[in-house]
């Protein structure tokens, strides 16, 4: 399992409404970071520790876009430099907070914890659902005990579906038999699965009726460095879905991020928009409920599992086929890392 944490690429920190009139921090990558907003409205990020004497800047307070520290009144620009020193007039060039860059966009923050200069907002995942009017969800949150590496194994291979959900996401055992198609990419893994002539998951039951069977499918792009961008979907079994030909589908357009807060926890994004009944909020409510018990049972397993993995010797997980595509991305992150160290 790897120990250390790719730096240069873009992670998810925190929906839009999380970052408002107060201070907010978070630990990403192991670094405590506080989140504001500056006098345009913009998100800024600083190192959540005041050069000064070490007090967290998210016990600040916002004046005019800067922030003021409240325990010995240091006040820094958007930028983390210095601007104020109560009966001071000399700053020293030391006294600044680390600055990260970021992007808002559709609804979520995205944070380099690299090289300020390498980063690049044309390589952030287009997660397009998550702004876009016809399509309607609920954002969620959870926070793992749990190494981020765990959960996107789980997220990468789905046969796990029938057997941890089966009262919720799953429904039927068969989705282990059906195998994926997984294809790499320079920034990922490519992962397709169909589930023909099945019977609908109870999820999906929940907020349709079906006359009988049903045919079933998983598209989605896994990228470094754990972003999950999917379009599932359900429709009658032999109205031509296999073929591409998508009607009276319930169909989704998940987005999914699992962020490091250190080595062992992790913080995980998800939405699961929908282009059906989006003005009924009722099966907003419904969808997002039966979502966060899936993830509820998601949860359990994955930090039982770090649980064991931190016992006793280090432990050699034993692959079979359906690791396909945890295997190669896996590899991919290592690859990352590795030329990060050597540049």
């Amino acid at each position: 399992m790897l120990n250390m944490f790719v730096e240069n690429c873009w992670y998810v920190a925190a929906w839009s409404h999380e970052v408002g009139e107060k201070p907010f921090s978070r630990t990403i990558l192991g670094e405590p970071i506080c989140f504001f907003r500056g006098g345009a409205g913009e998100v800024v990020a600083l190192l959540d520790r005041c050069p000064h004497r070490a007090a967290p800047l998210s016990m600040g307070r916002i004046e005019n876009g800067q922030l003021r520290c409240m325990y010995h009144g240091v006040k820094f620009g958007a930028d983390g430099r210095c601007v104020e020193i109560p009966g001071q007039d000399r700053i020293p060039p030391s006294m600044c907070a680390r600055s990260y860059r970021v992007v808002e966009r559709n609804r979520w923050i995205w944070i380099w914890m690299g090289a300020p200069e390498s980063a690049d907002a044309s390589t952030i995942p287009d997660t397009w659902s998550l702004d876009s009017p016809e399509w309607a969800y609920k954002p969620g949150y959870y926070h793992y005990d749990a190494p981020h590496l765990l959960i996107c194994d789980n997220l990468l291979d789905f046969s796990h579906i029938g057997y941890v959900h089966p009262t919720t996401l799953g429904g039927t055992e068969n989705i282990a038999k059906s195998k994926p198609v997984v294809k790499p990419q320079a920034d990922g893994v490519r992962v397709e699965r169909w589930l023909l002539d099945e019977v609908p998951a109870p999820f999906h039951a929940r907020v349709a009726s079906f006359a009988g069977r049903v045919d079933r499918w998983h598209f989605y792009d896994f990228k470094v460095p754990g972003i999950l961008i999917m379009h599932s979907g359900v429709q009658a079994t032999g109205t031509g879905a296999p073929d591409g030909r998508y009607q009276d589908a319930l169909e989704f357009r998940s987005c999914q991020a699992v962020t490091p807060e250190t080595t062992g926890s992790s913080h995980y994004f998800y939405a699961v928009p929908r282009n059906f009944a989006i003005a009924d909020e009722e099966i907003t409510n419904k969808i997002f409920d039966d979502i966060v018990a899936a993830f509820e049972e998601d949860r359990v397993m994955i930090e039982a599992q770090a649980r064991r993995l931190g016992e006793g010797k280090p432990v050699t997980m034993v692959a079979i086929g359906a690791d396909a595509g945890l295997t190669q991305f896996r590899r991919l992150l290592s690859a990352r890392l590795q030329a990060e160290k050597e540049s």
